[in-house]
């Protein structure tokens, strides 16, 4: 496999822009510490043919403290270089992982549900840094060591020209040895990091179930999981170090060669009387410094196997198109809003489907009350409107607005959503009401705060609307989450709202307090309510009963509510909730 240094550059090329100035200025740093490497050594020379003539002590003073004195500078310079080149690195890189992030979130639900976060994050932030190591590297001492390459070689050859011309091509056929051994890691590599990634997904979601693996009695059963993929980890990772060897020895001969030619080349001059024991040294140094770029070269060829995996999953990743395409931005009327279900049908797998010929209209204002067992299609259909996914047949409309024809934010600005799991983040109360859209005054936020009847809870909180969360709202309780998220809804006024039993964990007091935000959420406005309790759809006009994926029934609640042959009459009389659960 061989990956091409444009395929680096393309991965990386939009977020160094904005750099200009800064690789001016290690462009500067590069090209003055390599002068200096190859300047300093004709000083030495000069002092060494000195001596050996017998020059006055004056003159060799002189040299000894302006070889010290280009020494310290050289250093100087190279620190300068290595702040500029990782400070680039970690600037494109973080701008990649956040367009990275940005990425994933877009995709469809369809690839989240396939892809456990821990393999997502090994891929954002695990292959990332891969990449910035790489990229300072790059910078620092694949370009630098190349340059030093050419460097010495001229000044090799100004020494004299069979020299330039041996060790030209010594540098040639070993930059073809390295070229040539640098892709047999990346097989092994890729594999490996794959293996990291199956690893970090597997602990994640082992994590996430703790309670119920061990309520199980399966936690033998997880380590078993757990040592197999770790084997499976050390495998790759032994393998790939294999072909590391391989390019640690092939740049161990290199080196060795340049410097027998060396010895042999200085010996020689010196017998025939062509050059001076300064000069010899000089010589000598040069192919030292010369098997320098060689093994710093070695050692980024072992980084560039890790990165050419890296740079391979990656850009496998951002080739990965969401399903879901953002239409283009017919606009949603604004109140209340109508939503037609024309024949919809929909499957998250070939040859299963959920949702079957799915027609029904709700007129703006009105709520639906949504029954089903569980599996029944409930949620999905919810789903659909979101447009968390598509239908695989049929429309779905808001008014007489194909859903598909609005950009997704303007629909999902249109429409909210309230499930039972409240989705919190570790930020401010303000930044979780308002999903950290700045442009919301706090007026707006505590006009809401006090028209959900929420004034205790907020004057509850210790720094207001500065109060900080933890991460999944540790500390909060299932109803202080939920009246978080009522609030957010409230801030966004949708035309249309999906409440899908979102006070079915509550306690009696606090219900009381969302059962009464929820009468103000639905005024003026449409709603589907997804319901498993009878005191829950007392509020709908409609009632819809799912079965298998299609509708059974549908209906004005009062009249079913009052026909022996319906369903929900039966329903009623049966029990809501024994007969859903």
């Amino acid at each position: 496999m061989n990956i091409s240094l444009r395929q680096y550059w393309d991965l990386l090329a939009r977020h160094i822009q904005p750099q200009k100035l800064h690789y001016f200025v290690l462009t500067v740093f590069l090209l003055s510490s390599i002068g200096l490497q190859i300047f300093n050594p004709q000083i030495m020379r000069q002092f060494i043919d000195a001596a050996q003539t017998g020059a006055e002590t004056r003159l060799l003073l002189q040299s000894a403290i302006t070889f010290i004195a280009l020494a310290i500078v050289q250093q100087l310079v190279t620190i300068g270089a290595s702040y500029f080149g990782e400070n680039v690195a970690w600037t494109a890189t973080n701008a990649l992982r956040a367009e990275l992030a940005r990425h994933c979130l877009y995709l469809d639900m369809s690839y989240h549900n396939n892809t456990s976060p821990g393999k997502l994050i090994e891929r954002i932030d695990g292959d990332v840094m891969e990449l910035s190591n790489f990229f300072s590297q790059l910078v620092i001492r694949v370009v630098g060591n190349l340059l030093l390459l050419v460097g010495v070689i001229g000044a090799l050859t100004t020494e004299d020209w069979r020299l330039g011309a041996v060790f030209t091509v010594y540098a040639v056929l070993a930059l073809f040895a390295l070229n040539k051994v640098r892709g047999l890691a990346i097989p092994h590599q890729k594999a490996f990091r794959e293996s990291t990634s199956e690893l970090f997904g597997y602990l994640e979601e082992r994590l996430a179930g703790t309670e119920d693996i061990r309520s199980s009695g399966a936690v033998d059963f997880v380590v078993r999981g757990l040592y197999k993929l770790a084997y499976t980890n050390l495998i790759h990772w032994k393998k790939a170090w294999r072909m590391f060897l391989v390019v640690r020895l092939v740049g161990g001969m290199l080196m060795m060669l340049a410097n027998a030619i060396a010895l042999v080349s200085s010996y020689a001059l010196i017998k025939a009387d062509l050059v001076t024991i300064g000069t010899a040294f000089l010589i000598i140094y040069y192919v030292n410094l010369l098997g320098r770029p060689i093994r710093e070269l070695t050692q980024q060829a072992e980084n560039i196997q890790n990165i050419g995996a890296a740079t391979e999953r990656l850009a496998e990743l951002r080739a990965i198109e969401c399903k879901i395409v953002d239409g283009p931005g017919a606009p949603i009327p604004a109140g209340p809003l109508a939503l037609h279900f024309d024949e919809v049908a929909f499957s998250y797998t070939e040859d299963e489907p959920v949702l079957k010929d799915i027609s029904f209209h709700l007129t703006p204002g009105k709520v639906l009350g949504l029954l089903g067992r569980t599996g029944s299609g409930k949620t999905t259909l919810a789903r659909l409107v979101f447009r968390l996914y598509d239908p695989v047949t049929g429309v779905l409309r808001l008014n007489d607005v194909d859903i598909r024809t609005t950009q997704l934010r303007a629909l999902r600005q249109r429409v909210a959503m309230v499930t039972q799991d409240v989705q919190l983040f570790q930020a401010t109360v303000r930044e979780n009401l308002t999903f950290f859209d700045k442009s919301i005054p706090d007026t707006q936020i505590q006009d809401v705060i006090e028209q959900l009847e929420l004034a205790d809870w907020y004057n509850s909180l210790p720094e207001g609307l500065d109060t900080k969360l933890e991460t999944g709202g540790r500390g909060l309780s299932a109803g202080e989450a939920q009246l978080l998220a009522f609030t957010r809804v409230f801030l966004r006024d949708p035309g249309l709202v999906i409440l899908d039993e979102a006070s079915s964990r509550l306690d009696p007091a606090t219900e009381q307090l969302i059962e009464r935000a929820v009468d103000k959420l639905l005024q003026n406005r449409t709603a589907i309510i997804i319901a498993h309790r009878l005191g829950t759809v007392q509020r709908a006009d409609e009632i819809m009963i799912l079965q298998d994926g299609a509708i059974i029934e549908h209906g004005g609640r009062e009249r079913l509510a009052a026909d022996p042959k319906s369903k929900f009459y039966n329903l009623l009389q049966t029990g809501l909730e024994e007969v859903l659960a």
